[in-house]
């Protein structure tokens, strides 16, 4: 009862964690837009301030005798109490923030520093001049200029790369005369968090409220929903976590099930003859049934708060909390259910026994190799059409789940298990002869008695190997699983910051910055735009001798060849140029192809189509150019570098701030750890770890009761049959025989069949879960630590269940026989 219990608990964390992380990443809740000639009236919801908004032809300072001037800009006023009212919104980076303020990159196109004077073209209105007391970096800034009311699709691409905020009393000196399409106010709000746990729940919610909310405007007033936005974002990862608690979580509360119930079974002969002698004394049916049910009782009585209490442990341990919400709940009260059925029915079955067959139905008609064949077939039915979990049509509050896509795991740990077994009880019976010659080192000229002795208890020891090698199976595809995921959010953060650390906007070369101490190298990458007929797309400028080990490239990343081969066309061929494929789709091109790009200048440059390139660090998701960046510069082609910094094992947030301090606040800089923070989500950040963490904790003690548990009650079954052993003359070393290669038969089956399913079955999950991964991993990663701790906990209880038995056959025959 433990383990659902537990995973209930992770139910409940994932739930309250994801709508906690999703309020605390929305600084703004709602950004209220007032339309153009409408006055917004009455109170608004929660806190609220307003914000108003400039558009202006550009802006202008003088530095070391240059003029540099800015395209367009915006101008926002902003109150006092603007960055403490709405934390995160605003992250000083420079300076003081009581005065006029300059967005990082616009301080880097302006080369501004706090004390600059900066000159405001504000059109039709004379120039306007400011003085800068500080740096800022906005975090959100493509929510605080979203398009208010427009579709996701009509949305800016980017956020304006100038800003200047202003205290409100100045935007409104500087700005108020200006015409009204220039100008516009927001409202920016904080609702009530007090929302319920649910992500889903939440966001309608929260939804619900801003639409009703733009019904009270009565037209005045359109609502940015920031927080519906990341509510929505949320109850995807929510879905995504019941997902994993049925693709994990199940095969664990399952088998913990059938360990069970093959404990309460393992009494069943003794049990047998017990009531065969109270039947001889006169005890009827009824007494029977009561007897079973006092014994189902009191199994329930002493298990059940031993296990909450187990699970409140392990709730601590993992989350802190050892409260037991309602999944875990209704998880513990299905489990308990579950339960005292698979004890009572074997306390009955000697009563009802009916006749059994050597052969049982599933094993005659092929049930598991159906099962198995079935499970390829709906996998590869599936990956035809993609695997797409989690469906959010827009707008819409309910997501729709693929349930289709639990047939084939299910369908594979079914087979799976039904082969196991029908290969352990084919090993025992008619391969007795091979078993003989297997155990012929630990039974000498025993082993024909040997073999026949453990084909005697074929079915016994078929199902003791089938438990232990789907623990086994359960721990490999678990920790595969949480090792691939583990590997590939490592990658996914690598690919978005490009190194261990990046640096742009800087002036420094690679030679000051490898003196920074923790650096081992600088990778340095040209990134400008280019058109591809009328799409703009990022183009990229690599040195291709060194990018490939300086990234840490994954051959993955490319099509056609390893990563390796394709960076090398580059250096080969001086104007090829590799694509994403969705250029190459959507322009029909082939390889060797010429390609003419025009730049943001209007120049031209020629290329050639050389390869296909489907991830690269810092790209963009869908369409990417990737070029030489020495015929980019001999091209002239507009760019600007950025470094990809490797670090020499030291914290990439310690080389961050070192590199912020000798290069100053204008430098751009982000580090792969902070960068993980921001891209993960809920779901990937915090509650996986605490499923794999009870998932694989509880593995450890499945696979050491399937293996050490079942065997010693195994032996104690069969304490007569050792006393009548040693009474026909068997040694002591004789009797070890037997015990050894029964444990050597269970551990060989476990570690072999559960180690071949474990590895079907963490593959399976890994492609059916792609919606889980970004990028979809290379190659699975194996945990090769943690399934040694598996193994050997394995063989420690195989080890000591044998030590036990031999201990107990050398007790005197006479005592046990008296005693049975």
């Amino acid at each position: 009862m433990a383990l659902p219990a537990a995973l209930g608990m992770f139910q409940s964390a994932a739930q309250q964690s994801m709508t906690a992380r999703a309020i605390q990443r929305v600084p703004v809740d709602w950004q209220v837009e007032q339309q153009p000639g409408a006055q917004l009236k009455g109170p608004l919801p929660g806190v609220s301030r307003q914000v108003d908004f400039a558009s202006v032809a550009g802006l202008q300072s003088q530095a070391n005798g240059q003029t540099l001037t800015t395209g367009g800009a915006r101008a926002l006023g902003i109150p006092a109490d603007y960055a403490a009212t709405f934390p995160g919104q605003l992250r000083l980076l420079a300076g003081t923030p009581t005065g006029p303020l300059l967005a990082q990159q616009t301080a880097a196109n302006l080369h501004a520093v706090p004390g600059t004077v900066v000159t405001v073209h504000r059109p039709p209105l004379p120039d306007a001049q400011v003085t800068i007391t500080g740096v800022v970096e906005l975090p959100t800034a493509d929510s605080l200029f979203q398009k208010v009311g427009a579709p996701a699709g009509a949305q800016p691409s980017a956020p304006p790369d100038n800003v200047l905020l202003l205290p409100a009393a100045d935007w409104h000196r500087l700005f108020d005369a200006l015409p009204a399409d220039q100008v516009r106010t927001q409202f920016h709000l904080r609702i009530d968090h007090r929302l319920p746990a649910d992500p889903a729940a939440a966001y309608t919610r929260v939804a619900g409220a801003a639409r009703n909310l733009e019904v009270g405007l009565a037209g005045a007033g359109l609502v940015g929903d920031n927080l519906g936005a990341a509510l929505d974002a949320a109850r995807q990862d929510a879905r995504y976590a019941e997902l994993l608690f049925l693709f994990l979580g199940t095969p664990g509360i399952v088998l913990a099930v059938l360990v069970t119930a093959l404990v309460a079974r393992s009494g069943q002969v003794r049990r047998a003859a017990e009531q065969a002698l109270l039947r001889a004394r006169g005890a009827t049916r009824t007494t029977f049934v009561r007897l079973a049910l006092a014994e189902t009782l009191l199994i329930a009585v002493i298990g059940a708060p031993v296990g909450l209490a187990l699970a409140a442990v392990t709730g601590l341990t993992v989350y802190s909390s050892a409260r037991l919400t309602g999944p875990a709940l209704a998880a513990t009260a299905l489990t308990l259910l579950v339960s005292c059925a698979v004890v009572l029915l074997p306390a009955l079955r000697p009563v009802a026994a009916a006749r059994r067959r050597e052969t049982p139905a599933w094993s005659r008609y092929g049930l598991d190799l159906w099962l198995i064949a079935g499970s390829l077939l709906v996998f590869w039915i599936t990956s035809k059409t993609g695997y797409q979990l989690v469906l959010v049509p827009e707008g819409v509050p309910q997501l729709s789940v693929d349930y289709w896509a639990f047939a084939a795991p299910a369908l594979l740990w079914a087979g799976a298990s039904l082969l196991i077994l029908r290969l352990a009880r084919l090993l025992l019976g008619p391969g007795r002869p091979l078993v003989a010659r297997l155990v012929r080192p630990l039974a000498a000229g025993l082993s024909p008695a040997v073999a026949a002795t453990l084909a005697r208890q074929r079915g016994a020891l078929g199902r003791t190997a089938t438990m232990a090698a789907l623990a086994v199976a359960f721990a490999v595809s678990t920790s595969v699983f949480d090792a691939t995921y583990q590997q590939q959010a490592q990658v996914d953060a690598q690919l978005t910051n490009g190194g261990d650390v990046t640096i742009g906007q800087t002036t420094a070369t690679e030679k000051q910055l490898a003196a920074v101490p923790g650096i081992a190298a600088a990778e340095p990458l040209r990134h400008g735009f280019a058109y591809v007929g009328a799409d703009l797309q990022d183009l990229y400028g690599v040195r291709p001798s060194t990018i490939v080990g300086a990234t840490r490239l994954q051959d993955g990343y490319f099509s056609g060849g390893t990563a390796q081969e394709i960076i090398g066309r580059l250096a080969s061929s001086p104007d090829a140029l590799l694509v994403s494929q969705e250029t190459v789709t959507d322009f029909q091109l082939r390889l060797g192809d010429q390609v003419r790009l025009r730049t943001t200048d209007g120049k031209t440059v020629a290329f050639h189509y050389a390869g296909v390139v489907t991830e690269f660090p810092t790209a963009p998701r869908d369409s990417f150019l990737v070029a030489n960046a020495s015929y980019l510069a001999a091209q002239a082609a507009p760019g600007d570098t950025t470094y990809l910094i490797s670090t020499d094992g030291t914290a990439p947030h310690v080389v961050a701030d070192r590199l912020l301090a000798r290069f100053g606040p204008s430098a751009k800089v982000s580090d792969v750890e902070s960068v993980r923070r921001v891209i993960g989500s809920s779901l990937t950040s915090v509650d996986l770890d605490g499923l794999t963490a009870i998932e694989l904790a509880y593995a450890l003690g499945l696979a050491v009761a399937a293996t050490g548990l079942l065997l010693v009650l195994g032996f104690t079954e069969r304490r007569r049959t050792y006393a009548l052993t040693q009474v026909l003359g068997a040694s002591a070393r004789q009797l070890a025989s037997f015990i050894w290669a029964e444990v050597a038969l269970v551990g060989v089956l476990a570690i072999a069949a559960g180690a071949g399913a474990g590895w079907a079955l963490a593959r399976m999950l890994v492609l059916v879960l792609s919606g889980v991964f970004d990028p979809p991993p290379s190659s699975a990663a194996v945990p090769w630590a943690y399934l040694g701790q598996v193994i050997a906990l394995g063989a420690a209880a195989l080890l000591g269940a044998g030590l036990l038995a031999i201990r107990a056959a050398r007790r005197p025959p006479l005592t046990v026989l008296r005693d049975l």
